[in-house]
């Protein structure tokens, strides 16, 4: 019987073995994900929370935007529309609907004209995710309105320590109502015209060459582009194709997808902290595009980065690979086996050697989005509003 080397390192790691465990498992990846979000974005956020409505702000909306962009691929793509426009196809092309619209056009799949516009309606139905993603920023204004009474967003944080009783005038609150209703109706009239096109594309989708090719374009936009360089395209698909993500057949949030929320996110955010104020808009445009190109591309940048340099040490040349790959926990075992065999030493301590070399490399990227995007970031963002909102206050007592 094989050993479960797990087993055999220290009290002090198996914590570590767990974590890595869960974050390389395909089962419950989207729960995974949140979590990560939740330890990275809203853990470090409440030790500077100002007030209980300003933790509750953020609270409200790290859970619910978390738990719509993870969980909501899954619901809306793969279980919902998937299911709903794919239902026509045989059995062979309806568990082709997961293939990337790259894969298919750089292969010149043959039922890439009949799949193309059943992928664009799923792809076209799942705007859903940004444009909810765009409409929470305001439903949260709403929120802390009804909870808190509040909608100015210097009462909500406090920033004038010295007034304590802040009153709010109704006209005031009314217009930050009125304001976020207005957007989330907008938002859902918005996905009311893409469920209408994905519907035209679903059933008319396959007989029209015009149809295919809009559908072509918002699935592959790079080999549109760059017809004739496959790594440009490829490049320009991960970051702007509505695509979703092959997940072992199914459905899955891509980086495409990613970016559209993080851009209709910044739109959402900005509109719902211009109606509150200037210096929750000020906070905004400070904090939001740091951590949203983290999002999209920088924390990718950072583990790429972080593993070149481990790479160039010779201690680390048997467990990062020539294109910076990683093996997986399940696969250090082999490994270990592999090594001691060739050195002559055991397999406990080729193991144990690898796992930490391994915890360095997945660790160090989760410590420094904790340290850095979220405690620095939401630390020194808190601290500019409050040094900004101070010094217009004594120019406004100095005129």
């Amino acid at each position: 019987m094989k050993i479960n080397l797990i087993e055999t390192l220290p009290k002090r790691l198996k914590p570590i073995a767990k974590f890595i465990a869960m974050q390389e498992s395909d089962k419950e990846l989207a729960m995974t994900r949140l979590g990560q979000d939740i330890a990275t974005n809203w853990v470090p956020k409440m030790p500077f929370a100002r007030t209980f409505a300003d933790a509750a702000d953020v609270t409200t909306m790290e859970f619910s935007e978390n738990i719509w962009v993870y969980f909501g691929p899954k619901l809306i793509g793969e279980k919902l529309f998937r299911k709903l426009y794919s239902k026509k196809l045989d059995k062979t092309l309806q568990k082709m609907v997961s293939t990337t619209a790259e894969q298919l056009l750089n292969e010149k799949n043959e039922h890439a004209r009949t799949l193309m516009p059943i992928k664009a309606a799923i792809a076209i139905s799942a705007l859903a995710i940004p444009l909810g993603e765009y409409a929470l920023s305001f439903a949260k204004n709403i929120f802390t309105l009804k909870v808190f009474k509040q909608s100015d967003f210097n009462n909500i944080a406090n920033l004038d320590k010295k007034n304590k009783v802040k009153k709010e005038t109704p006209e005031q609150q009314k217009r930050v109502k009125d304001s976020a209703k207005k957007h989330i109706k907008l938002a859902g009239g918005l996905f009311a015209g893409c469920l209408a096109l994905s519907a035209l594309l679903a059933t008319r989708g396959k007989n029209s060459k015009f149809l295919n090719t809009i559908s072509e374009a918002l699935l592959a936009p790079g080999n549109k582009i760059f017809r004739k360089n496959i790594k440009r395209a490829t490049s320009f698909n991960k970051y702007f194709s509505l695509d979703f993500a092959n997940n072992n057949g199914k459905l899955g949030l891509s980086r495409g997808q990613l970016t559209a929320c993080v851009v209709a996110g910044f739109f959402g955010y900005t509109g719902a902290a211009k109606d509150r104020g200037k210096q929750n808009m000020l906070e905004v445009l400070f904090r939001y595009p740091l951590v949203g190109f983290y999002v999209i591309t920088g924390s990718e940048m950072f583990e790429k980065g972080f593993k070149s340099i481990l790479k160039r040490k010779s201690s680390y040349k048997n467990i990062i690979g020539k294109n910076l790959e990683v093996p997986k926990l399940s696969q250090l075992s082999d490994l270990a086996e592999k090594l001691a065999a060739q050195k002559g030493t055991t397999v406990e301590s080729e193991f144990k050697r690898l796992f930490k070399q391994k915890s360095t490399i997945v660790l160090a990227p989760f410590l420094f989005s904790i340290g850095f995007m979220g405690l620095f970031v939401a630390g020194v963002s808190r601290y500019f509003t409050q040094y900004r909102y101070n010094k217009e206050k004594a120019g406004r007592l100095e005129g």
